[in-house]
């Protein structure tokens, strides 16, 4: 296996290009699992940790722009109000080591459906910046996940940052594991509001083969709130309401049986947090003032 060490983001590309096998590490917190457990051997290692601009961002304008090795602890500390959704799924990776270590790039990367940032990421509505010596592209989040990990960057193409609308309303995430840390995720749940435009988005992970939106309930609970006049009103929704939009976020599921859990056990507990999700988010959004729903 040979170390690739790119000093600029300029020698990552060309590197990249002139050997497409190579795979980044930056945080190493899942790539490194793989190897020391003999289920990867690359031919070529691409040390990404002296480009610092990769551990930069930006919160200029409408939107966060975020380097694809930002650590989630910098994330929980200073982007909780712009990424409030993310920021929760922060909370709950591994340890505060490997918090320290990894981000969200390497989450894409790897594109485990586990992964704890993909729910958040779907439900923001974000767009992954991936470049080449080719040139720049931007890759909406709903058309990254192309396979059990497996997603859309080209063979020469890194991530370079990951572009996330400023919350315009309140975010949830939730997940289910069998231990309070250092767990991978049985499944998970991420929703967020976005007020200005009327519309819920969720995201749902290690419950199908790849992150999923659950489609079929986000248009049910956008007609619903519309026609019931929630969004102005602010009233509680009703209970039928919470009860059909979690039946519909499990039924958008297709889990698989394993160590972690049973397929049908993961459909029940995304309905439940689905339902739980909704309640949390709307209570928010009911009690919010106009700058606090602005944040």
């Amino acid at each position: 296996m040979d170390f690739l060490r790119p000093a600029s983001w300029e020698e990552a590309l060309a590197a990249k290009a002139e050997h497409p096998s190579a795979v980044p590490i930056a945080g190493g917190t899942d790539v490194m699992v793989e190897i020391n457990f003999d289920h990867r051997r690359p031919e070529y290692l691409m040390d990404l940790n002296r480009i610092t601009e990769l551990t930069e961002w930006e919160t200029a304008g409408d939107s966060v722009r975020l380097g694809a090795s930002v650590p989630y602890t910098k994330i929980m500390e200073h982007l909780r109000a712009e990424l409030p959704g993310l920021a929760l799924a922060a909370h709950t990776v591994a340890s505060p080591q490997i918090r320290n270590r990894g981000g969200v790039g390497g989450n894409l990367g790897t594109a485990s459906p586990a992964g704890d940032a993909h729910p958040a990421l779907l439900a923001a509505g974000a767009e992954v910046e991936a470049a080449s010596v080719r040139g720049t592209r931007m890759i909406p989040i709903d058309d990254f996940y192309t396979g059990v990990k497996r997603n859309a960057l080209a063979p020469d193409e890194l991530i370079r940052a990951v572009h996330v609308r400023k919350a315009a309303g309140p975010q949830q995430f939730s997940k289910v594991g069998t231990r309070n840390a250092m767990v991978i995720a049985v499944c998970a749940f991420g929703l967020a509001l976005h007020p200005r435009t009327r519309t819920v988005r969720t995201g749902i992970g290690s419950a199908a083969p790849t992150p999923i939106r659950a489609t079929a309930a986000e248009q049910f609970l956008n007609a619903a709130l519309e026609e019931g006049g929630f969004w102005d009103s602010g009233e509680i929704i009703t209970p039928s309401v919470a009860k059909q939009f979690a039946q519909l976020c499990a039924a958008a599921c297709n889990p698989i049986d394993d160590v972690r859990g049973t397929a049908g056990y993961r459909r029940h507990a995304v309905g439940v947090m689905a339902r739980r999700t909704l309640t949390w988010t709307w209570q928010s959004y009911r009690t919010a003032t106009p700058e606090g729903e602005a944040a």
